[in-house]
Parts: structure tokens; C-alpha cells; sequence
């Protein structure tokens, strides 16, 4: 499928039959579909040959039809024959008497060395994170993937569970200076330096640190993401093993992937869209319902036209994204593995928690 490959990753070759004669295909396990020769840089080509396979050969089927195409997966020997960075070449022997003339068909792909981004995630990020997993599914009745997803989210939103209650103590503050930031945006609408300052200034009277609300949000972003690239890279764990610590190298198990009959590794398209959507709106709606009551409050007594033309800038861009933001996490659901959305299910439903816990005392 692609050309260069990289390091830790397998190659995936597709074959396709642009002829009107079907082509036979040799079942050749548990050697690999097609002859794979190592190029070196001198262009010397050495053929690779194995038998050790780290998951199960799947024989090709016997014939390829006239204008169908067949994916060669050559993951079982990603670690036996591709553990080296450099250049290959993959080589199909057509049968005698094939109507497009007897001879071969050659592919040509690179493994490359991940860069030092990837690397860095991968250490810090998606290696701690799989061997979380693994722990915590160790021990539970058929190693579920669900629930180690589930107990991980909870430890994760435990530990931020300080630094987001500030968070969300100072979106409150925010909110609550908001009317003050809008008169200073009137007022000095032709002087940005003064604008700037006064603002700053405003912030610093209040004990308000716009920054402190987006560091739960920083923290939990490269989880997400590292979750992602743990159930796509990490989910079948023989084929994780430059992902696993020592002790885990050599696991008989496997994770258990099912969820109340859900595939954690392919998108959900019926429950988890709509649900997210449902609780990433509640979610808006409770982090915006202590400036919007006193909104109200403000504005009671008002003409609608009124109301409508005393909407701040912020309150307007609030309006948008509490539509906006649920039907990007629901779209976005539509896209990512079902392990995916169980973690932002599970952690919308802790912040959902949180966020009444913050409302309650700022009203009471």
C-alpha cells in the first residue's frame, strides 16, 4: 500500500488482476506470499527466507478473478524478516501459461527509522500506556480491553482531579469578569496596547489565569491520541512486542476486545456517536449555565431585540460551540476505534460530575 514504511510497522502489499484470466495464487505458508529480498547499498539483493511467524499465516485465496485485487498483510513476519531499517523488494512468480505472459511481478518498499517525535511518543506515551493496560488486564477475568480502558480513565481523571477542579474554578472567574473584559474592549477598541493592558491588569486583580484551564486539557490530549495509537498499534499484543516491557514479552493471552458485544478496535457507528454527542452537550451546557443565569438575571425585564444585541463576543462564540463541539466529538467517533470513544465517554461522565460539584458552590 505505501512505498516506505515505518520502523516498527509491517508492509501491506496489494495485487491487483487488470487481465480477463484468473490468476492462480500459491498458498506458501507458513513462508510469505511473495519472495522478499533484502537490497543492500550496493545493490546487492539477498533473499529472505523464515518460517517464524508471529501470528498465524492466512493462505492467499487460490485464484485471483479478472479485475479483483487481493491485500497481502505481511505482519506475520514483521519481526523475522523486517526488523532491519533499509530497502526490499517483494517478488510474485506468475505461472506458466498465464494469458499475460509468464515472468514476475516485483514491488519495491523502504523501512525507515522513525523519527525522534515518534520516538519520544512512543517512550513516554504509548509504551507506559499499553503496559498499563496489560497490567490492569492481567488481572481481570478475560483480560477485557473495556475495562482496563475504563479503571485507566478513572485513575487518569483521579490524578487531574485537582488541577481540573482550578481548571474550572478559573473558567468561572473568566466568566464572571467577562462583562468587565467587554468594556475594556469598548472602551479602548482604537488602542490594542491599552486594550492589552488593561486586560492584563483586569486579570491580575481578579486572580484569574487564563492558562490554568487548558492544562487538564493539555494533559488528557496526548492520552487520547497515545490511546489511539495503542488500540491501532498495540491491541494485537504479538505484534506489539517492540511496544512491551520485559515482563510482558512473552504473554500467552491476548486482550479480550468485546464490549457488550461492541468491537473495541473499529469505529461504533449507531451508540457511541449519539451518546457522546448527548453528554459533550450536557457537559457545555453545565460549564456555561453560571454566566448564562447571570445573563438572565441581568437582562430580565429586557426586550428580546435587547437581549440579543447585549450578547458579548465570548457569549456568542459559547452559543457556537455548544453546538459545534458535540457534533465534532460525535463525527470524530464515527472515525476512531470504539476504545476511543469508551475513554471520552467514560471522561466526559467524570467531568460532567466535576463541573456540578463547581456549580453547586458558585451558587450556593
Amino acid at each position: 500500500e505505501d512505498a516506505t514504511v515505518k520502523g516498527q510497522h509491517h508492509p501491506i502489499l496489494v495485487l491487483e488482476n487488470h487481465t480477463d484470466t484468473s490468476l492462480p495464487l500459491n498458498d506458501r505458508c507458513p513462508m510469505p506470499p511473495v519472495v522478499i529480498r533484502q537490497i543492500a547499498a550496493d545493490g546487492t539483493k539477498t533473499e529472505l527466507l523464515t518460517k517464524e511467524n508471529a501470528v498465524p499465516c492466512v493462505p492467499p485465496p487460490a485464484a485471483l478473478t479478472p479485475g479483483a485485487s487481493v491485500k497481502f498483510d505481511l505482519a506475520p513476519w514483521k519481526y523475522s524478516l523486517f526488523s532491519e531499517y533499509g530497502n526490499y523488494e517483494a517478488e510474485l512468480v506468475l505461472p506458466a501459461g498465464f494469458s499475460a505472459g509468464s515472468g514476475t511481478v516485483i514491488a519495491a518498499f523502504s523501512i525507515y527509522e522513525p523519527g525522534v517525535s515518534t520516538q519520544l511518543f512512543r517512550t513516554f506515551v504509548t509504551k507506559p500506556l499499553l503496559n498499563l493496560f496489560i497490567f490492569i488486564a492481567s488481572l481481570l477475568p478475560g483480560h477485557n480491553l473495556a475495562i482496563a480502558i475504563i479503571l485507566v480513565t478513572i485513575l487518569v481523571k483521579l490524578i487531574l482531579y485537582v488541577p481540573t477542579q482550578h481548571a474550572l474554578e478559573g473558567q468561572r472567574k473568566m466568566q464572571a469578569v467577562q462583562p468587565k473584559m467587554d468594556e475594556i474592549r469598548r472602551k479602548y477598541k482604537d488602542d490594542p496596547k491599552k486594550q492589552q493592558e488593561e486586560t492584563m491588569k483586569l486579570w491580575k486583580e481578579s486572580k484569574v489565569n487564563p492558562m490554568q484551564s487548558c492544562l487538564p486539557m493539555l494533559v488528557q490530549f496526548p492520552i487520547l491520541i497515545g490511546l489511539f495509537y495503542t488500540v491501532r498499534d498495540g491491541s494485537v499484543l504479538a505484534l506489539s512486542k517492540h511496544l512491551l516491557y520485559p515482563p510482558y514479552q512473552h504473554l500467552t493471552w491476548a486482550f479480550g476486545t468485546s464490549f457488550f458485544g461492541l468491537d473495541l478496535l473499529v469505529p461504533e457507528v449507531y451508540f457511541f456517536p449519539i451518546a457522546l454527542v448527548a453528554l459533550q452537550f450536557f457537559q457545555m451546557k453545565l460549564s456555561f449555565a453560571i454566566a448564562k443565569k447571570k445573563r438572565s438575571a441581568k437582562d430580565e425585564g429586557k426586550p428580546e431585540k435587547k437581549k440579543e444585541e447585549g450578547m458579548s463576543q465570548q457569549e456568542i462564540q459559547q452559543k457556537v460551540m455548544l453546538y459545534a463541539l458535540p457534533l465534532m466529538i460525535g463525527f470524530f467517533a464515527l472515525q476512531f476505534p470504539a476504545a476511543v470513544s469508551l475513554y471520552w465517554g467514560v471522561s466526559t461522565l467524570f467531568g460532567i460530575g466535576q463541573q456540578l460539584v463547581v456549580n453547586r458552590k458558585a451558587l450556593s
